[in-house]
């Protein structure tokens, strides 16, 4: 918007008191709005109100600064604006914004502290406020970490309110009359004798007002499209073919091209003969892109060919050869020297479980890829000083620092536009698929080129979700846990994605122990210790990072705990939660599975609760074993958001987020012999099919005391309640994933 809200006065404390000398700049700079993105460029007559609005003869367009991946973030979003905008939701044009500061992403760094998502503390609260200051000044407009809606639910719903202040403010000057006279509906301003002004035709005048800094929103109770299931505002084009995604985009003259790149990843490229290639239809040219290679043709299948045809001599792997080796050093950093955090503490355990009768379990998971439908690509067009990049990416600020630098211009000739993405869950943050295409650029003369990785180069060049190894040893007493301890080793996602980043590295990172520690059970002695393991392969965010495998350990060993215990799982989880939003999932997911009742013989069910993303999840899974292996029958979810602005979104995402969740569970593994991965499509990777699918129930809550988002919190509790079904089915603990190395599944 035109300006900030002014800083909390804590806020402004925590400053004065951490940033000695530097106060005075630091307050002006947070106080200093980042210029409206939208204001350049504009045609003659049109009107870019604050950066999430823009009118013009065709209408109002709300922009969306974040990447709409399936996710529906650009239909709650654009509603979030047109609720107080007070505009005609089936009328409105969306578009995703420009690479800019000025949409950075607060939420998304708040939540990376080291606190409890329960924790409501004075320090916690001033912490995160504080953070708004960094936020900004780093500027950085990313998508993840189910922070679009929490970041947004502010901002664009205030951006919607200041515009139509300001187009009620034009009107009034337009008629000379008093603007506490006129009313706004549906993308006009009426006046007292009912005559109707479009938005469009007040375009002109409201160009010079400036906006209210703090505008009044809407009572919930009066609010028209938040708080219901609005229809997806990309449905139609993404039903009839012409949603636009990066690999759809086509240009004047282009050329196209693909990479191959080492396959022992981050390993040297030491020679190339691309003799053979020079003889093929359509061959352009090789160039050495660091590391590998990129061929340029007058088509993406003749660059695939020619790619082939190119011999590359590698060298060796930077990281240990296989996944034995690699799961050794993860398996060795259980040591006080790579203890990297401890942020659950309670009690002494270590006195609770000397001369205890006491359980002991180890649990791993493996090395996972994101696996996205559309592979990597993007354009790029170089020419005259300045750069165009076409890309489905997370992180268009990134991409647009990125292409300045590759292309040796100044940023502010670069443009991004973010096209729709086929699928994001993380891998879309990492950047490196868009640096690549803007080096190929510099050797077009000018002319554009497309590069598209073919699906192999994609599966074996991730940036995969790290291996994790956890040990816990737990006592019971009277039916209940008395001590529980869980060590978790694993890389750190912090230090991989900061390190890409130039961003500082030192301090814990809690990823490591995300979804385990923090979760909200009142076990009287509780402990969990996070080790970093050294870095091997490139690792990233996965959908829902640390949580992903957190949840599989901390809530397969809490059922262990149960049986150990005699107890029913679903009762001693609910006798020791002391957090009532998640008491309330759990007796929410309880009831919709009728838990507790009748099952046929060879059936089974399984419960599992994470807190990950401030979101509290409860799963049940229902299996039964069956002559062609163990099925997945149904599946219920229970999750606390707050405040539910799109229910048939978070129905999506949730059902969504446990079908990821179990398709890793079962069968998701990325393995290494020689430095090279093994996996290199979806006929040894594969997704749930249709058949594998559970009947999926969800139920949205709304007790929490704010608004979250839900992209990840579907996924952590999956696994646990899946291997924990399949221990009441069956009587075998399952402490590996994938679930199939045990099992046959139908």
């Amino acid at each position: 918007m035109g300006k900030l809200k002014t800083i909390a006065r804590r806020t402004f404390l925590i400053g004065s008191a951490g940033i000695v000398g530097g106060v005075v700049f630091g307050y002006w700079k947070y106080k200093t709005p980042y210029d409206n993105p939208l204001r350049a460029g504009l045609d003659e007559g049109a009107s870019a109100l604050t950066p999430y609005v823009k009118i013009d003869e065709n209408g109002v367009t709300i922009i969306t600064p974040r990447a709409e991946m399936g996710q529906g973030v650009h239909t709650t979003l654009a509603a979030m604006v047109a609720e107080e905008l007070d505009v005609a939701f089936d009328e409105i044009k969306v578009e995703h914004g420009p690479a800019s500061s000025a949409y950075y992403n607060e939420v998304a760094l708040a939540d990376g502290l080291p606190f409890a998502p329960t924790d409501r503390s004075w320090l916690a609260e001033t912490v995160r406020a504080a953070v708004a200051i960094p936020a900004k000044l780093i500027g950085m407009q990313a998508t993840g970490g189910s922070s679009t809606t929490p970041d947004g639910y502010e901002k664009m719903r205030k951006a919607g309110a200041a515009a139509r202040l300001v187009l009620i403010e034009a009107a009034a000057q337009k008629l000379d009359v008093d603007a506490g006279t006129l009313k706004t509906k549906n993308g006009a301003v009426i006046t007292p004798s009912g005559d109707r002004h479009s938005y469009e035709s007040l375009a002109v005048v409201a160009a010079g007002i400036e906006p209210p800094a703090d505008p009044p929103l809407k009572p919930q109770s009066e609010w028209r499209y938040l708080g219901k299931s609005m229809p997806r505002v990309d449905a139609v084009a993404k039903s009839t073919g012409t949603a636009e995604y990066s690999i759809d985009v086509r240009l004047s003259e282009m050329l196209y091209a693909t990479v191959k790149m080492n396959p022992r990843l981050g390993g040297a490229m030491t020679a190339y003969d691309d003799s053979a290639a020079k003889e093929m239809r359509g061959y352009v040219k090789t160039i050495d892109i660091g590391g590998g290679i990129a061929v340029i043709a007058d088509n993406t299948w003749r660059a695939f060919e020619a790619a082939k045809a190119v011999e590359c001599t590698w060298a060796d792997a930077p990281y240990p050869p296989s996944t034995e080796a690699i799961f050794a050093t993860v398996e060795a950093s259980f040591t006080d020297e790579q203890r990297d955090n401890r942020l659950t503490d309670i009690g002494d355990v270590d006195a609770a479980l000397d001369g205890a009768v006491h359980i002991e379990a180890e649990y791993r998971v493996p090395i996972l890829a994101h696996a996205t439908m559309e592979p990597m690509n993007a354009v790029a067009w170089l020419r005259d000083g300045k750069l165009d990049i076409w890309a489905g990416n997370q992180f268009p600020t990134k991409a647009k620092e990125d292409g300045a630098a590759i292309a040796g211009i100044d940023p502010e000739q670069v443009s991004v536009h973010t096209t729709y993405l086929g699928g994001g869950f993380g891998r879309r943050v990492e950047l490196d698929f868009i640096q690549y295409a803007v080096q190929v650029a510099k050797e077009t003369d000018g002319k554009p080129v497309k590069v598209t990785w073919s699906r192999e180069e994609d599966m074996c060049h991730d940036f995969y979700r790290p291996p994790a190894i956890a040990r816990f040893r737990g006592a019971v007493e009277d039916g209940t846990p008395n001590a529980y301890d869980g060590k978790i080793a694993s890389p750190s996602v912090l230090e991989a994605m900061s390190g890409r980043l130039g961003l500082p590295t030192a301090g814990p990172d809690k990823l490591i122990v995300d979804g385990a520690y923090g979760q909200p059970y009142a076990i009287t002695n509780y402990r969990i210790t996070g080790y970093r393991a050294p870095p091997s392969i490139p690792i990233s965010s996965w959908r829902s990072v640390g949580a992903s495998y957190n949840g599989f350990f901390h809530e397969s060993f809490m059922d262990e705990l149960a049986h150990a215990a005699e107890t029913d799982p679903l009762e001693m989880r609910l006798r020791l939660i002391n957090h009532d939003a998640s008491r309330k999932v759990l007796e929410a997911v309880g009831e919709m599975s009728s838990w507790g009742g009748p099952l046929a013989a060879g059936k089974g069910r399984g419960v599992a609760f994470t807190l990950s993303f401030n979101v509290p999840t409860a799963e049940v899974i229902e299996v039964s074993m069956t002559e062609e292996g163990l099925k997945v029958d149904k599946a219920w979810i229970a999750a606390d958001v707050g405040t539910a602005l799109d229910p048939s979104i978070l129905e999506a995402q949730l059902s969504s987020g446990l079908i990821y969740g179990l398709t890793a569970a079962i069968q998701g593994e990325i393995t290494l012999e020689d430095g090279e991965v093994q996996q290199t499509n979806f006929h040894d990777y594969d997704g749930l099919r249709i058949n594998q699918t559970p009947e999926i129930a969800v139920s949205v809550l709304e007790n929490g005391d704010r608004i979250t988002g839900i992209g990840e919190p579907g996924t952590p509790p999956a696994p646990a309640a899946l291997a924990n079904a399949i221990f009441a089915a069956t009587g075998q603990r399952i402490r590996e994933l994938p679930l199939n190395k045990h099992l046959d599944f139908v």
